[in-house]
Formats: structure tokens, C-alpha cells, sequence
């Protein structure tokens, strides 16, 4: 996987991560880690989810018959 970034949000990124004394590949997971983990907990995207799901159903079982 590419990550395109700013050069200031770069910066910003190496900077955080030289302070925690982390890889940037380190500090970058951590972060999509606690993304998720707010995905998992968060009512309204859970019914959106849901949702998208049952819709892919359906096509899936379209194109299985």
C-alpha cells in the first residue's frame, strides 16, 4: 500500500513517530487500528454497514443463480 501525503502532514507524521520513538509504519497502524476499533463502536456507521451488507447479499445471490 502507497500513502500519498502532504509534505507538512509528513513532517508532522515523522515527527510523532521519531517522539515515540516509533517506526512511521508503526504510528500509522496504531492509528487505523483505533479507526476501526471507533468504526466498531459507532451505532450509526454499524447500521450503514449493515446496510451496504445487506444490499451486497443481494447481488451476490443474483449472480449465483
Amino acid at each position: 500500500m502507497t500513502l500519498r501525503l502532504p509534505a507538512d502532514k509528513a513532517a508532522e507524521l515523522e515527527e510523532i513517530s521519531r517522539t515515540d520513538d516509533m517506526p512511521v509504519s508503526k504510528t500509522v497502524l496504531a492509528a487505523i487500528d483505533r479507526h476501526i476499533e471507533e468504526r466498531r463502536n459507532d451505532a450509526e456507521f454499524q447500521q450503514r454497514l449493515r446496510q451496504r451488507m445487506d444490499e451486497h447479499r443481494q447481488v451476490l445471490e443474483r449472480l449465483a443463480q
